[in-house]
This record gives C-alpha cells, sequence and structure tokens, in this order.
C-alpha cells in the first residue's frame, strides 16, 4: 500500500498538482502534515496561490486525505474543506506499524520520539520547517516531506514523498530525484 505524504501546500494549486503527480500519484491515502491553505503572515505568496482552488480539488480528490492542523490552519478553512483538519495529531495504520502525523510547530526532535513512543507509532510525520527530512531516531522514523510550494533550507526545493512496502521516500518535485530513500 503507498500512502502519500505532503505538507505546507500554503495554498498553491499549482503546487498540489505537481505532487499529485508526481510522488503522490497511485497513493491509496495521502497524509497531509498541515498549513493546507493558507501561506501565513510570514511567508510569501506561493506560485499558483489560490486557496479556494485548492480547497476544490481536495475536496474532488478520489484518493482519501487527512490532515494534522498546521498553525496557518483556521476555521474557516475546515469549513471549506472536505477533509477534517484533525488537531493536533492525525493517526494512521500502515503494513509497516502506526504512522502519527503532527505539522510538529510545537514539537522538537525529541518531542517528536516521544509522541511516537506514546501513541506506540512506528512512522511520525510533520511539516512547518519547510525542509524534507528522513531521520531514523531511537527506533521511530521521523519523516517531514518537506513542502511542494515554499521550500527552505541551504538547497530549497519543492518536495512531498511516500511510504509502501519497501520504505520512504521523499523526492524533489522538479526533477522526481530523491532527496531521501530509507527501506525497511
Amino acid at each position: 500500500m503507498k500512502i502519500g505524504l505532503i505538507s505546507d501546500t500554503h495554498g498553491s494549486l499549482k503546487a498540489w498538482r505537481a505532487a499529485l503527480a508526481g510522488p503522490l500519484a497511485g497513493s491509496h491515502m495521502i497524509l497531509h502534515a498541515g498549513d493546507v491553505l493558507y501561506h501565513g503572515p510570514r511567508n510569501p505568496l506561493p506560485d499558483g496561490y489560490a486557496a479556494g482552488d485548492l480547497a476544490e480539488a481536495m475536496n474532488q480528490c478520489s484518493t482519501p486525505i487527512a490532515v494534522a492542523r498546521g498553525n496557518c490552519d483556521s476555521e474557516v478553512d475546515a469549513m471549506v474543506l472536505n477533509v477534517p483538519l484533525q488537531s493536533p495529531v492525525a493517526v494512521w495504520p500502515t503494513t509497516q506499524g502506526t504512522v502519527v502525523v503532527v505539522h510538529g510547530h510545537r514539537y522538537t526532535e525529541d518531542d517528536l520520539v516521544e509522541l511516537g513512543r506514546r501513541t506506540r507509532a512506528a512512522i511520525v510525520v510533520s511539516g512547518h520547517t519547510h525542509i524534507p527530512s528522513v531521520v531514523r531516531k531511537d527506533g521511530l522514523w521521523l519523516v517531514n516531506p518537506g513542502s511542494p510550494s515554499l521550500p527552505k533550507g541551504t538547497d530549497p526545493v519543492p518536495s512531498a514523498g511516500w511510504l509502501d512496502d519497501d520504505g520512504i521516500r521523499v523526492v524533489d518535485l522538479h526533477s522526481g530525484e530523491p532527496l531521501f530513500w530509507e527501506g525497511w
């Protein structure tokens, strides 16, 4: 089973479409780590910003979506999305174990590990930083799919990822090249 991983779309329909055509293609489920529609006061408008159109595209998506509410997600966002903005955690079972999704704006890496332990998760997915990463710590996988719309970091590239029976991947949306690939 393929589970798509995305975070921090920040209202960019263009970024959502690129992720759906790329790493999210063929997913049986999409887990979104928050900051879905609004770009936030600290961020510039992302390329392809069309929050209402993104909401409609997500509502029409045939793949089920679970979202953990981010710090930029509001009640009005929840009113236009058919997908509930779960707060602060979304949980999904997989063949590799439970996946816990949280936006991450109130969590250090150690906090994410502790959350994983408390929820008996195998994988903790977070966003917020817009910097993709895959880390194995204390028996848990910590995954940040980055951002398809407003990437940050020393070499910022738009990204999203997935997990399946082979492992975890986070890829560059422009090139399709893996940024991280970790097998189970």
